[in-house]
């Protein structure tokens, strides 16, 4: 068993270089974030008026609800990275960026276009309902 332990960390130094070997591990695990991270100029974002923690909080929240899948978290790094589900294991970045005191910009990052609007859609406009909760109101009051 040790045998194959050293194969492996010194097949990954082989590829990977010493610099990126944490970065190798997490790719043969399959939690690295390193794609997601790479796909943030092409991300969807959207500007909340809320701070930081509460949308960072809520936002769990809302993933917990839709049955994402939360395999990992980086507060240096601002992000919560994700699985569509348990069942579709599609990666998809979260990634919060604080304007100001009181407004946060969140972005969804993912190789897969359609995770990418999946979770924007059902992630923003639950942000939208927690943060102007009147307003779903006033339009079920419209239509009738």
């Amino acid at each position: 068993m040790k045998l194959f332990v050293i194969f492996i960390f010194s097949f990954m130094i082989l590829i990977n270089g010493c610099a990126t070997i944490k970065e190798g591990a997490k790719k043969v695990l399959g939690v690295s974030t390193k794609t997601l991270e790479e796909g943030r100029k092409n991300a969807v974002s959207k500007t909340f008026n809320c701070d930081y923690n509460s949308c960072y909080n809520k936002t769990r929240e809302i993933l917990k609800d839709i049955e994402a899948y939360i395999y990992a978290r980086d507060t240096k790094k601002q992000m919560i990275a994700i699985y569509v589900s348990e069942q579709d294991t599609t990666p998809v970045g979260i990634f919060f960026k604080e304007t100001d005191a009181k407004k946060t910009q969140v972005e969804i990052s993912s190789p897969s276009s359609y995770a990418k609007e999946l979770i924007s859609t059902k992630l923003f406009s639950a942000l939208e309902e927690w943060l102007n909760p009147t307003q779903k109101e006033g339009k079920s009051d419209e239509k009738k």
